[in-house]
Parts: C-alpha cells; structure tokens; sequence
C-alpha cells in the first residue's frame, strides 16, 4: 500500500486527490509546518535532502516531485486511468496543461509571493514584472476554461489535479484576486462538487475550508 507524507497547506494535497480519484487504498502521514517560518519540520527533511513534500512511499521505493509521483501512480497502480493516450483527442492539450501548472502557474505565484514580501514601492518594474505575467497565465487559463469544462478539454484528468492547489491552497500565501477570471471561478465550483476532491481536502487539511472562491 502506498504511503503519502502530506504537509498541511501544500502541494502534497494533489497525491492525497488522486489517490481518492482513482479509489486506490493509500495510508496518510501528516506534517504540520512551523508556526513561524511555514517551512516543513525535521521530520520531513530526514526523509528526504529537500525536506518537502510530497513524499510516496511505495515498496521500498522513495519518490518526491508532485508530477512525478502523479505519473508514478496513474502508470503503476492506477491502469492508466486520469491520463489520456496518445491517440485520445485531447492527449496534445492533456500533456501541455499537465506541465503548464507547475511550468507556468505556480512558479510565477511563487515569484509574485517572495516579490510582494519585499515591500517594494508602487510602480516597482519588478512588482509589475511579476503581476503581468501572473495575469496573462491566469487569463490562458481562464480563457481556456471558457472553451472547455476541463483543462484538458471535456474529460477531467491529472492536468485538473496538477492545477488546483495553485488556484486555491497557494493563495494563503499569494492571495491573487481571481475574480477577474469567471471561468476559473466557475471551475473551481465544479472541482469542489467532486465527491474525491472533498474526501481529499478533508483529510489532508481538515483545518480549511478550500478556498473556491
């Protein structure tokens, strides 16, 4: 049975929602982060140099990186399930949208953090830098979402469970304002309908309500 090391607020969330997707038995080790710096405790960084998370375990394998270990399980336990092949329609919009979230979205979410930390004055070039490019990522997505019900077209799939967290967990550290975007806002209400989704957040972060809107 899969093992999943999960700290409170953070990308891990995503291997907890995929496990509760594809319905797989999974046992669940949860980390809190310090108090004051939201960093991850020692008890992760003794698992791993990085001392972040998510962590698998799986059979005496180790495994970090949130899409790897995505990849990991659709292909070793899940039969494929949440990611179309190379001859489905959407496998082109599947794979782009897949590594667009951690690619594009949350790096840039990441920036715009650590810039808006360093009290910058108004009109900063840097501050602006980093707001443009959140915005012009943001309105693909929304843009996309107007087209499609999913990122990667009509069915959900692992691209829908790579991109969430940034749309939502991560704004209690970046609070971007999405309500500029409508068909991400609509989005998130159809994601937070998911039977699996709520099971998921519920679990890993019973502390917070998922911040959907």
């Amino acid at each position: 049975m899969l093992t999943i090391h999960h700290l409170g607020h953070s990308q891990s969330e995503r291997i907890i929602w995929l496990c509760e997707e594809l319905n797989l038995p999974y046992g669940l080790k949860l980390y809190k982060r310090d108090a004051v710096t939201r960093l991850s405790p020692p008890e992760l960084k003794a698992l791993h140099p990085l001392g972040a998370a998510p962590l698998i375990e799986d059979d005496g394998l180790l495994l970090a990186e949130s899409a790897a270990i995505v990849e990991y399980i659709i292909v070793k336990h899940g039969n494929g399930r949440l990611k179309p092949g190379p001859d489905h329609k959407d496998y082109a919009s599947f794979l782009y949208w897949f590594h667009f979230s951690n690619g594009n979205l949350q790096p840039v979410m990441g920036r715009c953090m650590i810039v808006g930390r360093m009290n910058l004055p108004a009109g900063s070039p840097m501050l602006a830098s980093v707001q443009d490019r959140l915005d012009r990522a943001l309105t693909l997505m929304d843009d996309r979402l107007g087209e499609v019900p999913y990122l990667a077209g009509t069915d959900f799939t692992a691209a829908d469970i790579m991109s969430v967290f940034s749309l939502t967990t991560m704004r209690l550290f970046n609070p971007a304002d999405l309500t500029p975007y409508p068909n991400i806002l609509t989005y998130l209400q159809r994601i937070g309908e998911r039977p699996a989704y709520q099971r998921a957040m519920a679990k890993g972060d019973p502390d917070l309500k998922p911040l959907l809107t």
